[in-house]
């Protein structure tokens, strides 16, 4: 029994913002991600303004996907074996010490050391396999399954708020203070998830008397995972367009050959799409969608390559940053309905493993796709892997409609 069974009927009408354990969880989901963005412009202004390769960039993906491909799956294991608050504990104390790294690597000049760099963000990667796995199993024990849709549309608005502002705050304080200030921010952040984690009240699930050994309990989740058309569909499909429709990784490229902006408009850049995930988020927490569900998410996806594509063929900053601004309109529909669907999907003791599954598709796409469009852009330049990547996007979008039906017909009250 989760503990929202205990809750009765008058507590599952209630708003989810009135959850005290649900507030606390959102205070640990905007900290995470504001540390991890404020790092994240930080180290890609740096590794540019100091080799002037875009290539460099796509490795900064690299470092960080290989090291989570590796944890993520027993990062799922360990999540549901083990106390869930802790585990997130210790995530937290392991974001707080890379931009501790990054900082010393800062303040003695990289100069011919920058590969250096690569290793701190390895670290990042580790981390990341417990973070989003943490949070999706809490967040089914702070939330009854009524509130679920509701709860993933505010849990959306806290990642995205977070997106926005991180960028923003970590394009200022580089301009204004520097990297090393940047960096020891990124750490006081992390280190203020600690915080929240420790004042929550949730309860953990039973402990398992009998446990399955650990490959054959990952292979347990994988199987579930791959055997759910709906729920493999919607991981699929935006695995896909986050890999393909990677452009924002490229952005110090665009500010710095083809916009012709500092530190600041990467800041701008990076927060338009969670600017505009914010409200679309707004929207769908206000008006949850039920009936054509499927429709409306292939739609979203669909429109979020066509955004792809003018914001690779744009040269006016402003004109850039509204295509990004769409584009995270479309994305937070995609953020939303997969968040939910997996929720509702997803039984209690599996939360764990789905959710390193599902960070394996979509967690890890955008460092992929970050390596990917890094690639493409040093193979055929920066407008041309944009714009081809968007065109790539529709084409999943696309054959997902095909290979997945019962995702494209799907209606949300099935799941409930």
């Amino acid at each position: 029994m989760s503990a929202s069974d205990d809750k009765s009927p008058a507590d599952s009408r209630a708003a989810p913002l009135r959850n005290p354990g649900f507030r606390a969880l959102l205070g640990y989901r905007i900290l995470t991600i504001l540390s991890y963005q404020i790092v994240a412009v930080t180290v890609g202004w740096q590794i540019y303004a100091a080799t002037q390769n875009p290539w460099m960039l796509g490795l900064v993906g690299l470092a960080e996907v290989l090291p989570y491909f590796c944890v993520a799956p027993f990062a799922g294991y360990l999540v549901d074996h083990l106390p869930r608050r802790k585990l997130g504990m210790a995530a937290a104390a392991g974001l707080a010490i890379t931009p501790v790294l990054l900082a010393l690597l800062s303040l003695d000049g990289l100069g011919g050391n920058v590969w250096l760099i690569y290793l701190p963000i390895m670290l990042t990667g580790m981390v990341r396999a417990f973070l989003g796995t943490v949070y999706n199993a809490l967040f089914a024990r702070v939330l009854p399954r009524d509130q679920f849709a509701r709860g993933a549309s505010l849990g959306s608005i806290a990642f995205q708020s977070a997106v926005v502002v991180g960028p923003a705050i970590g394009g200022f304080v580089v301009g204004w203070a520097g990297e090393a200030s940047a960096y020891a921010l990124a750490s006081v952040l992390a280190l203020g998830v600690i915080v929240f984690l420790a004042r929550m009240r949730v309860t953990e699930p039973p402990r398992m008397l009998q446990r399955a050994p650990i490959f054959a309990s990952i292979a347990e989740g994988a199987r579930f995972v791959f055997g759910h058309q709906i729920l493999l569909g919607a991981l699929a499909l935006d695995m896909f367009a986050v890999l393909f429709g990677g452009a924002i990784s490229l952005a110090p490229a665009f500010i710095h050959d083809i916009l012709h902006w500092g530190p600041e408009g990467l800041g701008i850049l990076r927060g338009a799409p969670a600017l505009g995930s914010v409200a679309m988020g707004i929207w769908l927490a206000r008006h949850p969608v039920q009936r054509n569900a499927g429709r409306f998410l292939l739609l979203a996806v669909g429109g979020f390559g066509l955004c792809m594509i003018g914001f690779g063929l744009s040269t006016a900053f402003w004109l850039s940053a509204f295509f990004l601004l769409l584009s995270g309109m479309c994305d937070g529909v995609s953020v939303v309905m997969r968040s939910t669907i997996m929720q509702l999907a997803t039984p209690d003791h599996m939360r764990g493993r789905v959710s390193s599954i599902n960070g394996l598709f979509v967690g890890s796409s955008n460092e992929i796709g970050a390596f990917y469009m890094g690639s493409m852009a040093r193979l055929l330049g920066l407008v041309p892997a944009v714009v081809l990547g968007g065109f790539m996007t529709m084409g999943v979008v696309a054959t997902t409609a095909w290979k997945a039906p019962r995702l494209r017909r799907l209606d949300l009250r099935e799941l409930q």
